[in-house]
Order: C-alpha cells, then sequence, then structure tokens
C-alpha cells in the first residue's frame, strides 16, 4: 500500500489523540494494523504523537525498512525506544475493546509511568470516514461481488438443498477473488463467508445481531443454511460478504425457486421502495435515527411491521457501517444520533419474512458523498426466479 496513503490514516488518528491529549498509541490487532501499516503482521505499531511510526515485527522475519525493527517479545520495544532517544509517553492508548485481560495489562506493564487508555473507540472513528482510496477498494469490490451473483442462476439445479446452493455460490464468490474471511469487530458475531437463507430458516432467531439469522448446521455455530430442500414457492436470499481486498462490501439479493405469492412481491417492493427513499433523503448532516424511523414508517403503513426486519425476533436497525470489519460506524438504528459524513460508507438492509415463502428485501453498499449518498454495489434488485 503506499505510503503517503498509511501516513494520512495515522495521521488522523493522531489528530484525535492530540484532541485527547495522547502522545503514543500501541497497535497490535489485525484490522488496526492493516489500516495503519497496510499488512497483517506479528507485531506492533508504536504510534508517537510528533514523530514517525515505528514498527515493532515479530514474524514474518522478511520486513524491513528504515523504521522496523525485529523483536521477540514486547519488553525489546522499551529498549529501542531508549535507544533512539525517545521520551516515554505519559498518556498512551492500548486496543483497550480488543486486546485479551492479559495482552493488555502486559502492554500497559510495559509504561510504568503512563497514564494507559482506552483506544479503541478513537481508532474506530478515525476508520469510519474513509479515504478515497479505501472507498476505490469498496468500487473494486462491489464489481467482483456483483459478477459472482450475476451467475447465481447458472449453479442452481432442481432438488438441491440450501447447503449445496450456498457451497456453488461460495465458489463463485472466490473463484471473483473472494477472500473468503469475514472480520467482525467484537466477540458477539461469528459467521463464514455470509449466509443463504431460504423459506421459513429466514425466520430462525439467532444468538447474533443480523437481521435475518437462520438455524444452521450446527448448535456450534447457528446462522445460514440448515440442510434444508429448496422447494417450489420459497424465496432464497444470497447475503454474502463482499471481501475482495480486505473490505467488507455487503449486498444481498432475492431469488425464487419459481413464483411466489403477491404479497410476497409486495413485500420485496416494499423494500426497495424503502432504499430508494432513504437513498433520496441521506446526505451530510442527516441522523441515524431519522433514516430508521422512515424505513419503519413506510414498512407500516404497506401492513409489513410484524415482518420487516425479521419476524418474531425482529432486528432493530436497517444499515450499519462497514469498513476492514462488517459492523463499524454508522449505524442505522433507533437513538442512534450520530450524523451522516461525507467518506462514511455504510450498508442499508431493509429486509423482510413472509412466513411460508421465505426471505425478501435488498441490501447495497453506499458511500456518502458531500451531496448525497451513491451506491456501490450495481446489481439487479428484483426477484430473480429460478
Amino acid at each position: 500500500m503506499l505510503q503517503p496513503e498509511l501516513k494520512f490514516r495515522r495521521d488522523k488518528i493522531r489528530s484525535l489523540m492530540a484532541q485527547q491529549g495522547i502522545d503514543a498509541a500501541l497497535i497490535t490487532c489485525n484490522v488496526n494494523l492493516i489500516y495503519t501499516y497496510g499488512r497483517v503482521i506479528s507485531g506492533y505499531v508504536y504510534l508517537p504523537l510528533n514523530s514517525p511510526a515505528l514498527i515493532f515485527v515479530k514474524r514474518p522475519n522478511t520486513i524491513s525498512g528504515e523504521f522496523v525493527s525485529h523483536i521477540r517479545k514486547p519488553e525489546q520495544i522499551i529498549e529501542i525506544l531508549k535507544e533512539k532517544g525517545l521520551p516515554q509517553p505519559t498518556k498512551l492508548m492500548l486496543e483497550g475493546d480488543e486486546l485479551s485481560f492479559t495482552e493488555y495489562n502486559r502492554l500497559a506493564s510495559l509504561f510504568p509511568h503512563a497514564e494507559v487508555v482506552n483506544g479503541t473507540p478513537l481508532i474506530r472513528e478515525a476508520r469510519s470516514i474513509k479515504t478515497p482510496m479505501e472507498i476505490e477498494m469498496f468500487r473494486r469490490s462491489g464489481v467482483s461481488h456483483a459478477k459472482a451473483y450475476q451467475q447465481i442462476p447458472s449453479v442452481y439445479r432442481p432438488g438441491m438443498t440450501d447447503l449445496e446452493l450456498s457451497i456453488e455460490i461460495e465458489r463463485l464468490m472466490r473463484l471473483e477473488g473472494s477472500l473468503g474471511l469475514f472480520r467482525v469487530f467484537g466477540r458477539s458475531m461469528e459467521i463464514f463467508m455470509g449466509s443463504v437463507l431460504a423459506g421459513d430458516n429466514a425466520a430462525a432467531p439467532s444468538p447474533y445481531d443480523f437481521a435475518l439469522g437462520g438455524e444452521g448446521l450446527s448448535e456450534a455455530l447457528p446462522c445460514s443454511v440448515n440442510n434444508s430442500p429448496l422447494k417450489e414457492g420459497q424465496s432464497f436470499m444470497v447475503d454474502l460478504g463482499g471481501n475482495f481486498n480486505g473490505y467488507m462490501g455487503d449486498m444481498s439479493r432475492v431469488f425464487s425457486i419459481g413464483k411466489l405469492t403477491d404479497e410476497a412481491y409486495a413485500a420485496h417492493q416494499t423494500c426497495i421502495d424503502i432504499q430508494n427513499k432513504i437513498a433520496e433523503i441521506a446526505k451530510p448532516g442527516v441522523v441515524c435515527e431519522d433514516l430508521y424511523a422512515i424505513g419503519v414508517e413506510m414498512a407500516t403503513k404497506a401492513g409489513f411491521a410484524d415482518y420487516f426486519m425479521g419476524v418474531g425476533q425482529q432486528a432493530k436497525f436497517i444499515g450499519h457501517g462497514i469498513g476492514l470489519e462488517i459492523n463499524e460506524a454508522p449505524v442505522i438504528a433507533p437513538r442512534m444520533k450520530q450524523e451522516l459524513e461525507p467518506g462514511m460508507v455504510f450498508a442499508l438492509e431493509p429486509k423482510m419474512v413472509i412466513p411460508g415463502v421465505g426471505p425478501l428485501g435488498v441490501e447495497n453498499t453506499w458511500v456518502v458523498t458531500k451531496e448525497g449518498i451513491e451506491k456501490l454495489t450495481l446489481c439487479q434488485e428484483e426477484i430473480i426466479a429460478l
């Protein structure tokens, strides 16, 4: 990755550090290493407020550079800082919401005279406004994502189970360049590539904070397919994540086995209408909870309140920020007072489940511009009959 881009990202973090009187950051979690150094390493980025970042690498042993030092353990960081004549920080931030208790305390103990604070919210704030290069990564991902989805009708065969179809779609995604890994912030969600939800399985409540859940193949990973046969008159939703370059693009599309009920088509159109209405209104300065309220109001007026964002257990959001992880800021949900800002990227996903039919709706990735929002995932949104 280009060094000017990485420096720009690090300077975004530094600007927020300065506002809180933080002298330095010690960064070691994968997504934050990608953000500040451009790649995953076993090691650390030490980010002083007023001097160049230093890279401390345990593995791999092939990395070199002016500001790179190879270490075996983090305690060596202090020795190297002294050798370079750098002062000890008086206020240091660590990734408190991401590190284990043991690792956090070990790293904090390296700086016994510093006030140590949790820097995770600060770094996530910096990451919530994407750079032009990051937005370009989303654009490229969206193209590959759409290419894979457009091939889905070619891999469907009558008599398939949802599992068999999901495997074929996952293969399409990998052939188009998907990295396969779906990164999630926090310990509350786990997912493999995404989900394919067919029929009433879409109504199965999930322990995870997903719009729609799915029973899954095992209680050890209760989401997505449950190895049920695909049947005439069912809908199925493909919601596989678009990680083609490290950035988590999000796109859902709906297919049907034959013809669906009139109610199902009306529900799907309502979701598209909700998306389009929000796209008209959303722009910098608009409050997230106001966009959520529009979606709920439109679903209610159309008579689908009981099916909106699930049935029985309904999700209380219709959109979420995305980036190096699938759950970033902003969140389109009630009580979310955050305003949209240029450079934010989020997934908007008004969805429904009609009992006896299955999931309906649409999900796309959007970037906030100076004037409004722009769709980055361009693919047919009407229900595709197989």
